[in-house]
């Protein structure tokens, strides 16, 4: 059995420590109320079998909470008093250097707890070293000065989680929508040089790189672009294209019709779109930012976005070739084929694409065989996002999220009356820990209500600390977003406080564990139709106490299904600590994203679907549902019925499926899941049982986007939890 020391290292179990600290204060302590030594081994061995039966490494500070209650059960006040004593002293000479250690660690690469904080970022880099050594001095200053204690504490005891306090320091946002389209029809500034509107769609494609960079090292959450604010440019290189065939034309002195001049210049432009793809494709993958991982961008993919019919045929000629290409993959180090963790992309259902016959079936069709393959495209309802997402004027609209899921809630400019989305933001998040709402109040539903209350005020004044971290940020700060088009175009020297308000950008309200929290409060899963009232209460609330704080400080506080990553774990941490180990609600390593079925019940997954798009609708500022299905590149057919089943009934979904490669072997497959003599659980490849993660490629979903640097122990849990729907 593995622990996890202070700086976050991990360590073999000895139990001969705790007898021998525990011995130290039995010492300490008058002769007559002292233990005996087979008392203290007895303590010893119980704390034990308590860590064993966490299944999972527990930290330092959950053993001393154990040995603390092993001296209490068997009496021994006075002992236990001294070792209380103890750990006190002891932790205040640490405060002065826990940082220091934490940083050390990062850099020695043996801090466990950051290796797997991010599935997407590899800490024996030196670009993710200093970004994460910088995060920790951030989350100091944070924890020390910039935030009030009481949300310091209900953070640290998993009541409530401050996302990426990390970047708190600095004045630094979460999510963005780009404004591409004006970046590049109106020109834009990178690192003091002037970018002008390009003339060929492949400098477009570079262009759009170089921005994409640029926006990922000035905040720390997700981007997205749209494919139709590059179509026009398409155009663009027909027209230059043309011109420099009929030059050699003229100069060849050939007479060609005009049906084998257009055929040329077709087949140069499909060349060049295919360049352009590749850029983007390959740029965004070896691209590495200031917080040392490629940009977590995700592509949109939508054509009745298109202006024209021409700019629509154009835009589905980009579709295509980014669908082929990311069919194809990346090559590895190996110089095998994997599955890249991005660009995410996401493709919009409509009813020119949904069913056979329509005019650009071929594309839904190409992009069923890229989700069997390699997980994405995601999938957006037009259908249904126009039903759900409708502005003041009563009228809907479909857009793509910020990331894996962050979505604007719709808004119309007060100037010219007209909806707006690229160029909004979101000003961050703070999630509530529902299954400790639940647990802290017993099962008693007038003291559910109460504490919920209070929890919910308490991620009121986190948000609106986030909120004022941002006010008064010049847009010098970050120009690529304030002043060059990304976000705003604001002057130089002025604050970006007006896109604080109105609207313009949101601030989330997260939660999480929505399935453990029914489940403990009425004794059954939020799939029964006798919880599921209760389960659309909990969400009304939270949309309710967001619509208050909205019309209290005229900002866009909304609520937002948390993907959590690092955090199921953190959470279920604190909850066994809290509570103990609860039969179906503490008992994982994990707790259940947002409103979702959880992982492991049995369930098809077209009834999947439509549950969840119940729960989509109370949750505006971002959600996404998905369904785990086996190899389906050779089943198509059933790949098409599910999506058209998420055109008719929820907005946005995704399939996961399974792509991995064993570099020891070859082997193309399933990379499976096993639990070690330790009892930690590892990736092995089913084929020759090897175990090294540096000698793999698994890419799997964490609940809305693909990870590719592997996970902590709860997720690593839940990813093995996994039942499938299809």
């Amino acid at each position: 059995m593995k622990i996890i020391k202070r700086n976050g290292a991990e360590a073999v179990f000895d139990i001969e420590k705790i007898v021998m600290a525990v011995t130290k204060a039995n010492e300490a302590v008058e002769e007559q109320v002292r233990m005996t030594p087979l008392q203290i081994q007895r303590i010893s061995q119980s704390v034990q079998i308590s860590c064993e039966e966490m299944g999972r490494s527990p930290s330092v500070e959950e053993i001393q909470d154990l040995v603390e209650k092993a001296i209490m059960a068997h009496g021994a006040f006075e002992v236990a008093k001294e070792y209380i004593t103890y750990r006190y002293i002891r932790s205040l000479a640490r405060q002065s250097n826990t940082t220091d250690d934490r940083i050390l660690s990062l850099i020695e690469c043996n801090n466990e707890e950051v290796k797997q904080e991010n599935a997407n970022k590899n800490p024996t880099i030196n670009a993710v070293q200093r970004d994460y050594m910088a995060g920790e001095v951030s989350k100091d200053i944070t924890r020390r000065i910039l935030l009030p204690q009481e949300i310091v504490a209900a953070h640290e005891a998993g009541i409530i989680h401050f996302h990426d306090s990390d970047y708190y320091a600095q004045h630094m946002h979460n999510c963005d929508l780009v404004n591409l389209e004006d970046m590049l029809q109106n020109g834009t500034v990178i690192s003091g040089t002037l970018i002008e509107k390009p003339h060929s769609f492949s400098t477009a494609c570079n262009i759009a790189t170089q921005i994409i960079a640029q926006v990922a090292s000035n905040q720390y959450g997700g981007q997205s672009i749209s494919l139709t604010h590059l179509a026009p440019f398409v155009q663009v290189s027909r027209e230059k294209i043309r011109k420099t065939v009929e030059k050699e034309m003229k100069i060849f002195g050939v007479q060609a019709s005009e049906e084998a001049i257009s055929q040329v210049v077709e087949d140069r432009l499909r060349e060049e779109v295919r360049r352009g793809v590749q850029t983007i494709q390959y740029q965004v993958v070896t691209l590495m930012t200031t917080n040392g991982q490629a940009p977590f961008i995700t592509v949109f993919m939508y054509l009745n976005e298109a202006r024209s019919e021409q700019e629509k045929k154009d835009l589905a000629m980009i579709i295509e070739e980014t669908l082929h290409q990311r069919y194809e993959g990346v090559k590895n180090e190996k110089g095998v084929w994997i599955t890249p963790a991005f660009p995410k992309l996401i493709y919009v259902l409509e009813e020119d694409n949904v069913r056979e016959g329509t005019p650009y079936w071929y594309l839904t069709k190409l992009a069923a065989q890229c989700t069997a393959k390699r997980m994405v495209p995601d999938y957006i309802s037009e259908k249904k996002m126009l039903e759900l997402k409708v502005d003041k004027n009563g009228e809907g609209h479909c857009y793509t999220c910020m990331g894996c899921r962050s979505f604007l809630t719709p808004y119309v400019d007060p100037e010219t009356n007209k909806p707006k989305y690229y160029g909004r933001f979101n000003q961050g998040v703070i999630t509530i820990n529902l299954v400790d709402v639940a647990l802290s109040s017993g099962r008693d539903m007038d003291k559910f209500w109460k504490i919920f209350d209070e929890r919910l005020e308490l991620c009121h004044q986190g948000l609106l600390c986030r909120h004022e971290r941002l006010k008064g940020t010049l847009s010098d700060a970050a120009p690529i977003l304030w002043q060059y088009g990304a976000l705003a175009r604001l002057p130089k020297g002025e604050p970006i406080d007006k896109l604080l308000y109105g609207g313009y950008s949101t601030i989330s309200l997260g939660y999480a564990g929505l399935y453990e929290c029914v489940k403990y409060m009425t004794g059954k899963s939020h799939t029964d139709a006798e919880a599921k009232p209760f389960a659309l209460k909990v969400m009304q609330h939270m949309n309710d106490a967001c619509k208050g704080w909205k019309a209290m400080h005229n900002i866009d506080f909304s609520l937002y299904g948390t993907p959590l990553e690092s955090t199921t774990y953190k959470f279920a941490k604190c909850l066994q600590n809290r509570f103990g180990m609860i039969p179906g609600i503490t008992d994982k390593s994990y707790i259940t994203n947002s409103y979702h079925v959880h992982v492991s019940e049995p369930i098809d997954a077209f009834t999947k679907l439509q549950f969840e798009s119940e729960f989509q609708q109370l949750s505006p500022g971002g959600a996404i549902s998905y369904v785990e299905v086996p190899n389906m590149q050779q089943n198509i057919d059933a790949v098409l019925e599910v999506m058209q089943f998420i055109y008719d009934n929820i907005m946005y979904a995704e399939l996961n499926t399974k792509s991995d490669f064993c570099q020891e072997c070859g082997f193309d497959g399933e990379i499976e899941i096993k639990e070690d003599k330790d009892g930690k659980l590892v990736w092995v490849c089913p084929n020759c049982g090897n175990t090294d993660q540096n000698k793999m490629n698994v890419a799997r979903r964490t609940c809305g986007y693909i990870g590719t640097q592997f996970w902590n122990q709860g997720r690593t849990q839940e990813i093995k939890d996994r039942v499938l729907h299809l």
